[in-house]
């Protein structure tokens, strides 16, 4: 049976040890050290506070009987009765009853007599109360003498109470000793709520920088990681998901949030979803966030929007930019204006950076502009490229360069990339180059197939590969040809087949020509187009000859040219050389001049050979000359 404990002592309900339960002087409070109790002699309250269990103990009581004595102090003292339950308290103590000592200092501390209360309970601490042991610590930490409050921290929490092992962890914790985490273990154990989460947060934190310094040593003490083998049985998230767990088991709505974002990362969502719900219900703001991104994600946004309502109406800026997100996305510009605005009064930068996204959108420069430059001077890196960007294309490079560095040097891989652009408009190569590695070394695709290129120019292969595979994977469609012809130059000419001879497998880098076709790159398209002609496949060739000349092609036309020539559909064929020579294809004119010539279309012949002369290369030029004057003696015969 529980009531209302004192504010700053006190243990858990249990065996002669118990006592009245504090609460923690910082974190979330823990259900254990809310509850109160006080501490039995000889047994359970539980056990014995049945119906005219009072009475029978008063009657003992006022016979002299000191155990009796002190079970009804204790019950009188959780009962709130403290002028009732003093005399049958200091009769008890009397009488040598440490449980009677330890409520006889929590009743004396509730009256405002904190040094009488630390005597008796440093009675019953030298008596073997852990109780006393963890409040007499807890009154010498208030008091700022740190050693005591640790000596007799020690002695409570080897005995192994809770409270008094979860407040040892706090004072070490505040210290930096390695030995909190021991002890937080130990509390969490025996289920102390908030030394789960604590531990949780502790193995969390480890986690994240194990991740972010691989084959680092571990910090603090505990279990850190196996450096020797480069394994654990668990790693340090698995086990802070397990502690998560527990303390949000045990209504911890943090412990619900951060348990929810990890089962989230594992791709568990409905389970992640249930925690967000757990802590959302309890008015864990991250959570209702959270939770709207979660349901956004599967596809209901209808739900999204009203938990992130409600997490945006008790302040949570993420949610309200949300839901500015939500309403643009809809084309509810003021809707989003609005809940942008509410994000910016929550302290949340992002939303003046999206306001000044909203204005670019609709093309009011002026503010967005304005909105920018109050994101970027309060630290948003995103914003102060979205500026530079702004400033640059209004013609302001001068303006825009400071801008990009600040955003570049505060980690923003976009504006070291544009930084590389800006230097090439300044023929700066060199400097051009050092951003763009740096862009590409953050995984930027478009700078590493620059890095590619550049390196190309200057002769190293290998480096340039290497970047240029980055970008490939990362979707570029012109890394992916260039890598591709750059393996194709190092590969010996194919000979004819031999008589009977299987289709070889594709190359790695036709495979990559195909990649780089498949994302519509026109020179890849006819690349592929003519490996397929020469492995026999005229269908695939036709095929991707026709969408590079779809696209724009004129090697591609003319190469469709070709193939359906020697199919005998020569009137198509000049359809597809027409379109490549127009465009500047020398040999489709030089075609289209023979076509000519065999059909006895001289003059049409003669006008083709001129354009071929035109359009060239050199050997185009020195045929079509020769043809033209060949069809001028035709003529003028």
């Amino acid at each position: 049976m529980a009531g209302s404990g004192p504010r700053t002592v006190g243990g858990p309900v249990g065996g002669p040890a118990g006592g009245l339960s504090p609460r923690p002087r910082s974190g979330a409070i823990d259900s254990r050290t809310t509850s109160g109790a006080v501490e039995a002699a000889g047994a359970s309250v539980d056990a014995v506070e049945t119906a005219g269990a009072e009475a029978r103990h008063r009657r003992a009581a006022d016979a002299g009987d000191p155990a009796a004595m002190s079970m009804l102090g204790s019950m009188l003292l959780r009962r709130g009765d403290l002028e009732g339950a003093e005399p049958y308290l200091r009769g008890a103590t009397a009488a040598g009853d440490r449980a009677a000592a330890n409520n006889l200092g929590v009743l004396l501390h509730q009256r405002g007599h904190p040094e009488e209360a630390a005597g008796w309970w440093r009675i019953a601490a030298v008596a073997g109360s852990a109780a006393a042991a963890h409040a007499l610590g807890r009154h010498f930490r208030e008091r700022g003498d740190e050693p005591a409050a640790e000596y007799w921290l020690r002695q409570s929490a080897e005995q192994g109470h809770a409270l008094g092992a979860y407040a040892l962890a706090e004072l070490l914790e505040h210290r930096s000793d390695v030995g909190a985490e021991r002890w937080l273990r130990a509390a969490a154990e025996q289920g102390h709520r908030e030394a789960s989460y604590r531990l949780a947060r502790m193995l969390d934190l480890r986690a994240a920088d194990e991740a972010a310094h691989p084959g680092s040593a571990p910090r603090g003490g505990g279990k850190g990681p196996d450096t020797g083998t480069g394994a654990r049985a668990l790693s340090a998230l698995d086990e802070a998901a397990q502690w998560y767990r527990q303390a949000a088991a045990r209504g911890h709505r943090r412990a619900a949030l951060h348990l929810g974002g990890i089962l989230e990362k594992r791709g568990e969502l409905k389970e992640a979803g249930r925690w967000y719900l757990t802590s959302a219900k309890d008015g864990e703001t991250k959570a209702a966030c959270a939770l709207g991104f979660l349901l956004r994600d599967a596809g209901d946004e209808e739900s999204a929007a009203i938990w992130w309502l409600r997490a945006a109406q008790e302040g949570d800026g993420n949610a309200a930019n949300a839901l500015g997100a939500l309403h643009a996305a809809r084309g509810e510009p003021q809707t989003a204006e609005r809940w942008y605005r509410a994000a910016m009064s929550a302290g949340d930068v992002n939303g003046a950076y999206n306001l000044g996204l909203l204005c670019t959108a609709q093309d009011r420069t002026a503010q967005a502009e304005q909105w920018y430059r109050n994101a970027a001077y309060a630290g948003h890196r995103e914003a102060a490229n979205a500026l530079a960007v702004l400033l640059l294309q209004a013609g302001d490079p001068v303006g825009a360069e400071p801008w990009f560095s600040k955003a570049a040097e505060a980690g923003s891989v976009d504006a070291a990339f544009n930084l590389g652009i800006l230097y090439v408009g300044r023929d700066d190569d060199h400097t051009a180059l050092k951003w763009y590695e740096r862009a590409a070394a953050a995984g930027h695709t478009e700078a590493a197939l620059q890095v590619g290129i550049a390196r190309l120019r200057d002769g190293d292969e290998q480096t340039a590969e290497r970047h240029l595979r980055c970008a490939a994977g990362g979707g570029s469609a012109e890394a992916a040809f260039r890598l591709a012809t750059l393996l194709d130059a190092r590969q010996p000419p194919p000979g004819p087949p031999a008589l009977g001879e299987t289709t070889a497998e594709k190359t790695e880098c036709e495979e990559w020509y195909e990649r780089a076709a498949e994302q519509g790159h026109r020179r890849a398209q006819v690349r592929v187009g003519m490996l397929a002609a020469a492995r026999g496949d005229v269908t695939g060739a036709a095929r991707w000859y026709r969408e590079a000349a779809d696209a724009g092609s004129r090697n591609g036309a003319f190469n469709l040219g070709l193939l359906l020539a020697r199919d005998g559909n020569e009137r198509e064929a000049a359809l597809w050389w027409s379109r490549a020579a127009h465009a500047g294809h020398g040999r489709a004119a030089l075609r289209l001049a023979l076509l000519a010539a065999r059909r006895g279309e001289l003059a049409e012949g003669k006008r083709w050979c001129a354009r071929a002369e035109e359009l060239g290369p050199s050997e185009v030029t020195e045929r079509a000359a020769k043809l033209r004057d060949a069809l001028h003696q035709e003529l003028t015969a």
